[in-house]
């Protein structure tokens, strides 16, 4: 009989392999879902790879490693011990392939070692499955070899566990169609090493389509020659692609990290001392800095600067190129030399760009197609002009020398180095040099003074200036008629011209006019294929070329054929993309339309950024139950702007008129051009919801320079019966925002940062408002910013899980800083505040489109077409359904939704406590790929409408990115070494990093004084003060409390960046009764941390931190107002921040601190 005892055993054996077998079993059932989603091999071998362990007895203990064409595939923990369990495949194409499974410690031996026979059996399935999806792959890589690469090139990978690799993945997807090119040249640049972050690499490359703008070029050379870029983000990377192949150049994107890219650099001269090293520099500022570091290195080659031009990348490749063959191309092939003389990256870095593009656009490809013999062959390009470019006069001289039989002209800088001295004169005496060898020798002297054209007059040279609005028109005048152009030309079968194309557009558009016979002798020659070859549109002529007429019934199918495949091509290259204007685009959120040509400027850039990125990356295998998408956007370049200033002579008015008024009523007065008045009528037609007007200034949001929140957006209802009322009202919205440039404001933030206002070049974004209509209103659900990076963590929040701020309404309400509602995306449900302190600080009123505004008059601000609203009108609109909770004084508690009655607390708790739409996960995915992205920590904008599409799901707008930026070298403050008695302030919450030592000026609000009642009175004291700090070139220290830059003025003072530029620290202090709420207001902060000016938050009653009040009240009292006190010390201080442990020490100064 048998006991209880041994049935229960028995149970628990049985539920023990019942358990195994269910663990192995849904092993198999994840790898055949893992291999459903058809993902890259490398992606589905490495997912793989990281759910093997689950399998197994112990998973917790349990590595796996997958190796198969020498590459290799590792779970988290896998480490190689003698516990292993092996099992080898074979694909059909030969290559062998393994899984292993190591268990890390010693268990108890079963059937195999520690393993079970069962697990056995599962690795010889997966062996089995791996190999059949891996021959699945190869079988159909030999029916459509080019489909399958690129469906292998999806950006898809997972957000957690493994780097995405996202900056190869974009070279990838971007380039795929250009590698048939690859190692067919003699001598070309063919592999260059790119090292940089993702969102770097796009900011070179204008619109989004970077083998366009980097590589595109390239179908007006060799067609042989496009080379290969491989993107690499850390030094293993750096030194693993170097020691596997050999690479021609090497480029350097450098924005805020200044010594992690000089170091590598000088690691990879010393292990290949020939590789051409060359630096991009994301900022002007940037410099003079590494021109010191290059004196004294012999890493860096060449140092370019980033200037809003793309096609920099383009020069800096033919520059290698062109001064390598340039010996053998001028005695073979005849060719011309072009040399620049300026030592000036800042410059050279414009002119070469500007001098590749006019020698590219002027260089004549023509198919020739009139003799039977010839209609095969691509006629040879004729020999573009060599480019090079010398920094000194000696080296200006030798060139000279060389190539004196070749020179086509000489374009020099008037001063440069000459015998190691700069030499005021070296281009005149260059000049005469020059035109002593080659009297005949056209030359041009370009200068920025223009009291030296008299100079280059006399020695019969063209002249130049700098500083000329027409610089590029200038240069090509003087080139143009040294060279050709050419385009596509249509002939009937006796080879007569008939009709020509010179973009893609018009070859559809001739393909559908042409009669049958021109289509019939161009097809039966591969005519089509060959010039869309020489095109670089690659791909879709692989698609046309293997057709043949017979395969086609009659001539009208060949050639509605030909025009489906293009349609197609042009559909799926536009993805994702700014493309030209096409009315057809503009209601496809998919594209963003440009409706005038120019740079995007930063916000413009950061959007296309966005589209691009939701469009190539699957966002929904991480949150499949919400939508990710971008509102309809178009683009107007900053070409309009220059334009606009020109057409109607507003250029010397709107730099010399001091009243910002005056400007903006003759801006509104200006014309724009008919084109794009034209275009904007059409987006009208198709778009009647609210529409934004942002504006997009060259440098604002942008990596390096923090221009955010200074210029205008506008918001038009859109809602008038009569389409040329709208028109109106949108060109008045741009002129406006063209006018933003020369307001007060944007001229002090100019001023402060030491730039030239004629510097800046706006552009436009118009973007279709998300929300929806409530009755005359508009508005979204919930919108808000979000940043990967959290300066305020609470109870267990880390910093780096980020934070988000939302709102019910219009976005703008958020980034001013009004009261809203504060959360972290790692942690939804976790209250920050208490619900007594989350009813006093929670949204009560919002922003939404007034649509029976019709006729808002814009010249009254940005809130024209605007109305505040009490949170009471929403929740009769019924939007407060998911957003709101019920506040119980009585026993201080919170209730979800807004069933009960009570005070509203906007809480969004269905949303993010109960999971109605996933936004919570939605941001912190989005938070994760946009940081690695960009490279650097980040903010972004989105707006989140509730109401569910026929799938049943929310959709979540991601409206605007952009970097918060900081000094990235580590500076570590050591407490140990500074003197408590010489402490001022000490902050356990600073923003910044770095060493100051230049302030020995405190402004400060006397806390005796403070009355919240009057903080606007205390904005417009400080603006003074601060103006007249700016007038002393005397940086200072400021001190007060609540929330500066905020504009609730109850809860700090609401000054806005240029009132208090000259701060170079900012420290925001709580009082008893003025607490520190933890909001901010978005651009103010953007400002702060990417100036790199220190905030710091002083809250004795929750830190240590202090300030030492009467240490600072001794100080020398320079001057007092109404509300603040202004001392000076007799040294200056010294400020410590620890940008990583967030401490910041200011202190008396001692000189014996040298290491400091």
């Amino acid at each position: 009989m048998t006991s209880p005892n041994d049935l229960g055993g028995r149970f628990e054996q049985l539920r023990a392999e019942n358990l195994e077998r269910l663990k192995e079993l849904a092993t198999l059932n994840r790898t055949t879902q893992i291999i459903r989603e058809n993902k890259s091999p490398d992606e589905t071998l490495k997912h793989i790879s990281m759910i093997l362990p689950d399998g197994w007895q112990y998973p917790e203990f349990t590595g796996a490693r997958i190796m198969y064409d020498e590459v290799v595939f590792l779970s988290p923990n896998f480490e190689l011990t003698r516990w292993r369990q092996v099992q080898e495949f074979e694909t059909i194409d030969g290559k062998k392939g393994v899984i292993e499974i190591c268990y890390s410690k010693e268990f108890p031996t079963c059937d195999e070692g520690p393993f079970l026979e069962e697990e056995r059996d599962l690795l010889l399935n997966l062996a089995s499955m791996i190999t059949g999806y891996l021959n699945s792959l190869k079988g159909k890589s030999y029916i459509g070899e080019s489909k399958s690469k690129r469906q292998d090139l999806s950006m898809d990978q997972p957000v957690q566990g493994y780097s995405r690799q996202l900056l190869q993945k974009f070279l990838n997807k971007n380039n795929s169609d250009r590698d048939i090119y690859h190692d067919l040249m003699t001598f070309k640049v063919k592999e260059i090493l790119l090292v940089s972050n993702l969102y770097d690499a796009y900011s070179i490359e204008r619109e989004g389509r970077f083998s366009e703008h980097v590589l595109g070029h390239y179908h007006q050379l060799n067609l042989t020659s496009v080379p290969r870029i491989t993107g690499v983000t850390t030094v293993s990377e750096t030194f693993e692609v170097l020691r596997a192949k050999h690479f021609d150049l090497i480029i350097f994107m450098v924005s805020v990290d200044r010594k992690t890219p000089v170091d590598i650099s000088k690691r990879i001269k010393k292990e290949f001392p020939y590789i051409p090293i060359y630096f991009l520099l994301n900022s002007n500022a940037e410099i003079a800095y590494f021109q010191n570091v290059s004196k004294n290195t012999l890493s860096i080659d060449r140092i370019f600067s980033w200037n809003g031009d793309s096609n920099v990348f383009f020069s800096m490749i033919k520059m290698v190129e062109d001064r390598i063959n340039v010996v053998n191309d001028t005695k073979v092939g005849l060719v011309r030399v072009i040399l620049l003389v300026e030592d000036s990256p800042k410059y050279y870095s414009r002119y070469l760009p500007m001098l590749y593009k006019i020698v590219m656009e002027q260089t004549r490809r023509i198919i020739d197609d009139v003799s039977t013999d010839e209609l095969y062959k691509v006629l040879r390009m004729r020999a573009r002009p060599k480019i090079l470019l010398a920094s000194t006069f000696e080296e200006a001289c030798q060139i000279l020398k060389d190539y004196k039989e070749y020179m086509l002209c000489l374009i020099t800088d008037m001063k440069f180095d000459r015998n190691e001295v700069q030499d005021e004169n070296a281009g005149v005496e260059l000049v005469r040099f020059a035109k002593g060898m080659i009297s005949e020798l056209p030359t041009i002297i370009q200068s920025s003074d223009p009291e030296n054209a008299e100079i280059a007059y006399r020695y019969k040279s063209t002249f130049i200036d700098k500083n000329s609005e027409t610089l590029s028109q200038d240069f090509q005048s003087f080139i143009t008629h040294y060279l050709g152009f050419g385009n596509f030309i249509y002939r009937d079968r006796f080879g007569r011209q008939i009709a020509q194309a010179r973009t893609l557009k018009e070859f559809e558009a001739n393909l559908r006019t042409i009669p049958a016979e021109s289509l019939l002798y161009h097809a039966r020659r591969d005519h089509f294929s060959l010039w869309l070859m020489a095109r670089g549109e690659i791909r879709v002529a692989k698609i046309i070329n293997p057709k043949k007429v017979s395969d086609y019934e009659s001539p009208d199918d060949l050639r509605e054929e030909l025009i489906m495949m293009i349609q197609q091509f042009r559909n799926e290259q536009n993805v994702g993309k700014i493309i030209p204007f096409d009315e057809s685009a503009i209601n496809d959120e998919k594209n963003i339309v440009s409706l005038a040509d120019g740079s995007l400027g930063g916000k413009g850039r950061g959007l296309a950024f966005i589209n691009t990125l939701i469009h190539n990356y699957d966002f929904s295998q991480h949150v499949p139950d919400i939508n990710i998408r971008t509102p309809k956007t178009s683009l107007v370049g900053t070409e309009e702007f220059q334009l606009f200033l020109e057409r109607n002579n507003l250029h010397e008015l709107a730099v010399k008129e001091t009243d910002y008024e005056t400007i903006k009523r003759a801006f509104v007065q200006g014309k724009l051009t008919p084109t794009l008045v034209k275009r904007l009528k059409a987006l009208l037609a198709q778009i009647t919801k609210p529409l934004a007007i942002r504006s997009s200034g060259l440098f604002e949001d942008s990596l390096s320079q923090p221009f955010a929140g200074i210029f205008e957006t506008y918001i038009l209802p859109n809602s008038h019966p009569d389409i040329e009322v709208r028109l109106q009202q949108l060109t008045d919205a741009i002129k406006l925002v063209f006018a933003s440039v020369y307001s007060d404001v944007a001229r002090g933030y100019v001023h402060a940062i030491h730039y030239k206002i004629e510097e800046e070049r706006m552009a436009v974004v118009i973007q279709e408002l998300v929300g929806r209509q409530y009755d005359k209103y508009y508005y979204p659900h919930m919108s808000g910013v979000a940043q990967s990076y959290n300066y305020y963590p609470f109870a267990h929040m880390k910093p780096e899980e980020g934070f988000a701020i939302s709102a019910l309404g219009l976005g703008k309400y958020v980034v001013e800083g009004h009261k809203a509602y504060r959360y972290s995306p790692k942690y939804p449900g976790l209250d920050i505040n208490s619900p007594k302190d989350q009813y006093k600080n929670s949204q009560v009123t919002f922003l939404a489109v007034d649509l029976e505004r019709t006729e808002p008059n814009l010249l009254e601000g940005d809130m024209a077409g605007l109305s505040e609203l009490d949170i009471s009108v929403a929740e009769k609109h019924g939007t407060l359904r998911h957003c709101a909770s019920v506040y119980n004084p009585d026993n201080n508690t919170i209730y979800p939704g807004i069933s009960k009655q009570g005070p509203r607390i906007i809480n969004f708790a269905n949303v993010l406590k109960y999971n109605y739409t996933p936004l919570a996960q939605t941001l912190e995915v989005v938070l994760d790929v946009v940081k690695e992205a960009l490279g650097t920590a980040i903010e972004i904008e989105f707006a989140l409408d509730l109401e569910r599409d026929e799938h049943g799901r929310c959709s979540f707008y991601l409206l605007q990115i952009k970097p918060l930026i900081g000094s990235s070298e580590d500076y570590v403050v050591d407490m140990d070494k500074i003197k408590p008695d010489d402490i001022l302030l000490f902050s356990e919450k600073g923003m910044g990093n770095g060493l100051i030592s230049t302030i020995a000026d405190v402004i400060y609000i006397d806390k005796d004084k403070f009355d919240k009642r009057f903080t606007e009175d205390m904005a417009r004291e400080i603006s003074q003060l601060n103006d007249e700090m700016v007038q002393a070139n005397r940086p200072y220290l400021l001190i007060g409390p609540g929330r500066w830059g905020t504009r609730d003025k109850w809860i700090g003072v609401p000054v806005n960046w240029p009132q208090i530029s000259n701060a170079k620290v900012i420290v925001e202090t709580s009082l008893e009764d003025f607490p520190l709420d933890a909001s901010s207001g978005s651009h103010f902060f953007h400002n702060v941390t990417s100036m790199n000016v220190g905030y710091f938050t002083v809250q004795p009653e929750l830190s240590k931190s202090f300030v030492n009040w009467e240490l600072l009240s001794s100080q020398e009292l320079i001057n007092e107002t109404n509300w603040y006190k202004h001392v000076r010390f007799k040294e200056p201080l010294m400020v410590r921040m620890d940008g990583k442990k967030r401490i910041s020490v200011i202190t008396l100064n001692d000189k014996g601190e040298s290491q400091y």
